[in-house]
């Protein structure tokens, strides 16, 4: 008589995991067709994401707010999620010249899962809990980025951050458990991306949904910081010759000013792109300009508007 093996398994009950009636014959089509059957499923994911942006703007002030309180935004995911946490939070430095320590990833597995898959690391609880503990404080902001929404690395992290008073928020591609795991996160962001093309392979629209998310958030938290002017990069590190150029084309459109005067305001300026915008736009010297700054966390317009207020 047979008996049954035992396995160690778990069925998550996910939309990413059922079979996608639209391309159940993906694997009998022309190379064409299989990428026109894939891309017809991506395009479903900006009107998916758009629904959930409420959620996500509560997530932005959350981790605003955490930031002017001196803490810290701690992205938390496991194998696809976590990676694309950490290619975000990388991406933030030379971009807005954000100092180091604002956003932390946490990465099931730790780093080597940024290449290669840590079999087990998105099960261990324990893990996600123990990596926030030591990192996070009563001021920062954690969000967890799971597709089924279930991680138990991800949620024993936001367990544990929740523990020591942080904020948290959790984004999935699972809105079925949205309530569930609502005991977790301060937000939840549930994106129904629906059935992936590959049924259960979430780095495809779950992961397009992640990523939209991720730029879209932590784009926002630095424009809120005032990281930028208008839409323009002014916190930017111009260490190479072409973005040195760019410096220049950003200073030249936000002032109005001929490409002359910009370098000059810039070198001034020592190289300090926001003070150089302030002079232009103000005429004040490089020394009023810093202060300005200084008064507003280097906001720029908050800074132009300190400068027009009249003394007494």
């Amino acid at each position: 008589m047979r008996t049954r093996a035992h396995l160690s398994c778990i069925r998550v009950d996910s939309p990413t995991e059922s079979r996608n009636p639209n391309t159940l014959d993906i694997d009998r089509v022309s190379s064409l067709e299989v990428l026109r059957l894939i891309n017809d499923e991506d395009r479903l994911v900006p009107a998916a994401v758009a629904e959930v942006l409420p959620q996500l703007a509560d997530a932005v002030d959350l981790a605003v707010q955490a930031l002017r309180a001196g803490g810290r935004v701690h992205y938390v995911g496991a194998g696809t999620s976590g990676r694309l946490a950490v290619l975000d939070a990388a991406e933030l430095i030379p971009t807005y010249n954000m100092p180091s320590g604002w956003f932390v990833a946490h990465q099931a597995g730790g780093p080597s899962a940024f290449v290669h898959a840590v079999e087990g690391a998105e099960d261990d609880v324990n893990e996600g809990a123990a990596q926030i503990r030591r990192q996070v404080g009563e001021n920062d902001f954690v969000l967890g980025l799971t597709a089924s929404g279930r991680t138990p690395f991800v949620l024993g992290a936001l367990s544990a951050a929740r523990s020591l008073g942080a904020s948290t928020g959790l984004v999935s591609a699972n809105p079925a458990n949205a309530a569930a795991v609502g005991i977790a996160a301060d937000v939840v962001i549930a994106v129904n991306t629906g059935p992936e093309a590959i049924a259960g392979s979430t780095r495809m629209k779950a992961g397009t949904a992640q990523k939209l998310i991720l730029t879209a958030f932590s784009t926002a938290v630095m424009v809120r910081l005032g990281r930028t002017y208008s839409n323009l990069m002014i916190s930017m590190v111009a260490s190479n010759a072409k973005l040195r150029g760019r410096t220049l084309t950003i200073l030249q459109e936000a002032s109005g000013a001929d490409e002359l005067t910009c370098e000059t305001a810039l070198v001034q300026a020592a190289g300090e792109v926001k003070t150089a915008l302030v002079t232009l736009l103000t005429g004040v010297d490089v020394a009023e300009a810093r202060t300005a700054l200084l008064q507003t966390d280097g906001h720029v317009r908050e800074a132009l508007t300190t400068l027009a207020q009249p003394t007494n």
